[in-house]
């Protein structure tokens, strides 16, 4: 099986292999540990009835005192009666392993030093059948002779108990495991059931239902993945909303533009005179401006909406740095309005992390807002200040200022102080707080010194 394939298991396989393979080795091992305990306990008894059988053998032959019976006439098992099925066979010989008598040749020298010889067991074959063998070595005192007993039988009781009893060990044990499986695969089913349901649920959902799947009915170890997935479906929600807003917003705002240069174009056609074509031309020229700067200022909107971008395009920055090379730009345009534009920081580098095209954006549009209500003669203060707990970056004119019933509304898009006197979209400065929540920036709006102009405040977090 290849590593896809591996890997394409579902979670019930896996459970089950990993359930069910333990189980079945343990009794792979249960049966043969069974097995040789079994072999080991039957042999006992069957052994000592065997080892007894050849030390009557012996006592009848007068193998081991007064006069030996070799020729004494022995009624051992054929092997034809029911109730014992085995055979048996003995030889006996002498020190030499010489046969003397008996019904079989298994005679075989001991070895013998003199004391006393404890009974030999061990397995051998006859005709094709298994034996079990015992060995005696008996003493004649009366004639000084040593004589060897050989005694063997075939093993069918041997076996026909080891199977009794192993049949008794295994097959209930077998029986076992597999009410051990019928019950891990109900288990299974019944444990799964909720994520079944899960993927039914999500299966039968309309593509546009970002709605929280529910983890009430789920397994405590899924519950971490669905937050997961609840986590990505809000995320998603919430850039498909920002994406709706930006069409509806795109859509309302360029509409008038459009309109107007529709209009100023078929005055332009059906206008003879020079003059009033080349005004039309001009006015079909600004309204063209400002469409573009609209559009520009509706793709910033959109590419600072949450969720539009990750945090990965943070970079530690040098605020301070880059607030004083925003305020150099706009030097020129502020000096036409004979504007006084400055900056106010420290020397040395004020660093937080942030997106450096973002917090241009917010500046510029910042400043742009001082530099357009600002009357000629005034003064713009750009600064950064570090304080103990956060970083201030603030704009400061003198200029008329905001009325404190506008200034919680001019951060909504489109809304505008009427009588200003100025064109705008009133995108900008939703631009500013969309920039600053992004960063985590809290942006506070005031008056200026001594109650005159306005000053806008974002607290950064120190890094």
């Amino acid at each position: 099986m290849s590593e896809n394939e591996d890997s394409a298991l579902s979670l019930r396989v896996h459970l089950i292999n990993w359930l069910l393979t333990p189980l079945f080795i343990l009794w792979l091992f249960s049966t043969i540990a069974g097995y040789v305990a079994t072999l080991t306990y039957a042999n006992k008894p069957y052994d000592m009835v065997l080892l007894q059988r050849a030390q009557a053998v012996g006592a009848q032959l007068g193998l081991n005192g007064g006069k030996e019976r070799l020729t004494f006439d022995l009624d051992l098992p054929d092997g034809t009666a029911l109730a014992m099925p085995d055979k048996v066979f003995y030889t006996v010989s002498d020190q030499n392993g010489k046969k003397l008598a008996g019904n079989a040749n298994l005679s075989r020298p001991i070895s013998y030093r003199g004391g006393k010889i404890t009974p030999i067991f061990s397995n051998s074959e006859r005709d094709g059948e298994k034996t079990r063998n015992v060995s005696l070595v008996f003493y004649n005192v009366d004639t000084d002779k040593l004589y060897q007993l050989h005694m063997s039988e075939t093993i069918h009781q041997r076996q026909a108990l080891i199977q009794g009893i192993l049949a008794n060990i295994v097959i209930p044990q077998l029986l076992l495991i597999l009410v051990a499986v019928a019950a891990v695969w109900f288990a299974l089913k019944q444990g799964l059931a909720p994520l079944e349901r899960l993927r039914r649920d999500v299966v039968n959902r309309k593509r546009d239902d970002l709605h929280q799947l529910d983890s009430s009915q789920a397994p405590e170890e899924v519950r971490p993945l669905i937050d997961a997935v609840n986590n990505l479906l809000e995320r998603l929600r919430l850039v498909m909303q920002a994406q709706q807003r930006f069409v509806a917003d795109a859509a309302h705002q360029l509409r008038t533009p459009l309109a107007g240069l529709k209009t100023q174009a078929e005055l332009a056609l059906r206008e003879d005179d020079s003059e009033r074509k080349q005004h039309a031309l001009k006015l079909i020229l600004t309204s063209a401006r400002h469409g573009t700067r609209l559009v520009n200022q509706l793709l910033v909107l959109a590419r600072n909406e949450p969720g539009a971008q990750s945090l990965e395009t943070f970079t530690l920055l040098d605020l301070n740095q880059l607030a004083q090379e925003c305020t150099v730009n706009w030097v020129q345009t502020a000096l036409e309005k004979n504007i006084d534009i400055g900056f106010e920081g420290g020397g040395a580098p004020v660093n937080i992390k942030g997106d450096t095209n973002s917090l241009t954006e917010m500046l510029n549009n910042l400043i742009d807002n001082a530099v357009r209500y600002t009357a000629s003669g005034g003064h713009i203060t750009v600064g950064v200040t570090t304080q103990k707990k956060n970083i201030e970056l603030f704009v400061e004119d003198n200029g008329p200022g905001i009325e404190l019933q506008h200034r919680e509304r001019v951060f909504e898009r489109f809304y505008r102080v009427l009588g200003s006197g100025q064109s705008g979209s009133g995108i900008g400065l939703a631009i500013v707080a969309e920039v600053a929540k992004r960063h985590g920036a809290e942006i506070s709006l005031n008056s200026g010194d001594n109650g005159i102009g306005t000053r806008f405040s974002m607290q950064f977090p120190v890094p």
